[in-house]
């Protein structure tokens, strides 16, 4: 039930930072749900493995470079979804950023912390 939880609260985000944000493109609630499971994965399975392999460059700019790296998700999962757009790296990045921190917020508040 928790999983179903933060898959819901994830969607719910991507649709309202999408109408806020201009360069991010969600066709509707659907689609959002698909982003939030794709995303979901992405992170359990891609994320790590390029972590170990820009491990050095993550080092040297002392952990900025994950940001880089959670942007090259979001544009992962916007070439494997349908109906869900990003325009550019930058918006990718600054969408990766606003998405975490709200994520934070409402996992706090709804009492589940990651």
């Amino acid at each position: 039930m928790n999983l179903i939880i933060k898959i819901v609260v994830t969607s719910i985000l991507v649709m309202v930072i999408a109408h806020f944000m201009p360069g991010i493109h969600v066709t509707g609630f659907a689609t959002a749900l698909i982003v939030a499971v794709v995303l979901g994965l992405l992170n359990v399975f891609i994320k790590p493995i390029l972590v170990v392999l820009t491990l050095p460059a993550t080092l040297f700019t002392l952990g900025l470079f994950l940001l880089v790296i959670n942007a090259v998700i979001i544009l992962l999962c916007a070439n494997i979804v349908g109906g869900f757009r990003v325009d550019s790296f930058w918006t990718a990045l600054l969408f990766s950023i606003i998405l975490s921190v709200l994520q934070s917020i409402m996992y706090k508040l709804l009492g589940n912390d990651k």
